[in-house]
């Protein structure tokens, strides 16, 4: 091969910045420019409103998809930066800050996380609105660059359509020259959103879709009792409806620099339902808070078994994997610094959460068992029943 012509040096460089290399490779931002990748562009933008909520200057958060297919997220927060916004302007126009640094506060609600910045990028036209202390800020944005919009910012006046009182508006319309599709499913949003209220009991979150030809329609989502509700909303939709108490508890350990909350019910139903999260984000591949989980829950079982002197508690040790059959689950741990393991964030690498949550299952199941002996006799009772029908 001659070498003549393939010279190369820095004059073949291509230096791509801030929008203008999003645009150029939207993949490598969202994922995907299919689907997968819309619904990433929605939540960089509802994750920036449900920290708000999370971080306490919010209360709830609404999602509203509009008839001319935009897609509208507001909160009833200051907006970061009080009534001039720039904290605002700056997540929609600088990687630098992007959703804000991860933490027990904070939801990671899609694996990429690139923020409002990307879907200010990837949108055709973007409006941010923030409103607080009686003044009102607006931005309009074209494909990632500001357009020119005289009087947007003043006092709030009640008319021309935006509402008074203290928010923050982005409303974002994701390119058809980016997207094969710009079609959000109204079931695949309200299940996140779902179960987002579920993992953060403070969130109330609402879905609006203004699109149907037949109606609006809306749901709204808040969880009084978080995962303790998640639980038995599982347990119910796989058709066990076992009435039995749910047990679940929350404990804070400095050894994995975060929290912890569990919610178990053992349904007797064959093959075991367990949901882990870290950050709100679900863990599909495991990790070390559901392999602590499984031992704690073995230890629980197995120590309370052999004290009783139950029968069958002698075949329990070889059957840990019986011990959770039939068991309905949800263990959400917060981190203020979670190690995802994997590109796509499904597996949890912490080491020190295995042990901190093995300990706070076994300690906490086992004093539950202690005060309801008759309840946990049947318990081991049907988990030595299904490991001897295998």
């Amino acid at each position: 091969m001659n070498a003549e012509g393939m010279e190369y040096d820095a004059s073949h460089i291509e230096v791509l910045e801030g929008w203008e290399a999003v645009r150029k490779r939207p993949g490598m931002y969202v994922g995907s420019t299919g689907q997968r990748g819309l619904y990433q562009l929605v939540l960089d933008v509802v994750d920036r409103a449900v920290t708000e909520v999370l971080a306490g200057r919010a209360g709830s958060v609404d999602v509203t998809l509009t008839a001319d297919g935009g897609v509208r997220v507001a909160d009833d927060g200051p907006g970061g930066g009080g009534p001039n916004g720039p904290d605002l302007e700056a997540q929609l126009t600088s990687f630098q800050f992007g959703s804000g640094p991860i933490g027990r506060r904070t939801a990671v609600l899609a694996p990429l996380g690139m923020g409002p910045f990307v879907a200010n990028a990837l949108s055709s036209r973007l409006t941010a609105e923030v409103r607080g202390e009686g003044t009102r800020w607006v931005k309009e944005y074209a494909r990632g660059v500001e357009v020119e919009q005289p009087d947007t910012e003043g006092p709030l006046t009640g008319d021309g359509g935006s509402a008074t009182g203290r928010g923050t508006t982005i409303s974002f319309w994701p390119d058809t020259e980016i997207f094969e599709t710009t079609w959000c499913a109204f079931p695949v949003l309200a299940e996140r959103f779902r179960q987002l209220a579920f993992l953060n009991r403070g969130l109330v979150i609402s879905l609006t879709d203004e699109r149907p030809a037949n109606g609006v329609r809306r749901v709204l989502f808040q969880f009084p009792d978080g995962v303790r509700d998640f639980v038995a909303a599982l347990d119910a939709e796989a058709g066990a409806c076992s009435h039995a108490d749910v047990f679940g508890f929350e404990r804070e350990d400095k050894r994995m620099a975060g929290t912890m909350e569990v919610a178990l019910l053992w349904g007797y139903s064959r093959g075991a339902q367990l949901r882990g999260f870290a950050n709100s984000l679900a863990t599909h591949g495991g990790g070390t808070h559901l392999d602590g989980f499984r031992k704690g829950v073995v230890d629980a079982v197995t120590t309370f078994a052999r004290e009783r002197e139950l029968p069958g508690a002698s075949d329990l040790d070889a059957c840990a994997d019986g011990i959770v059959e039939g068991l309905t689950a949800v263990v959400s741990v917060k981190l203020d610094q979670p190690e995802y393991l994997g590109a796509t964030c499904t597996l949890l690498g912490n080491t020190e959460v295995r042990l901190c949550v093995a300990e706070a299952v076994r300690e906490h199941l086992g004093t539950w068992f202690e005060e309801r002996p008759e309840r946990a006799a049947d318990i081991v009772a049907g988990i030595v029943r299904d490991i001897s029908q295998d």
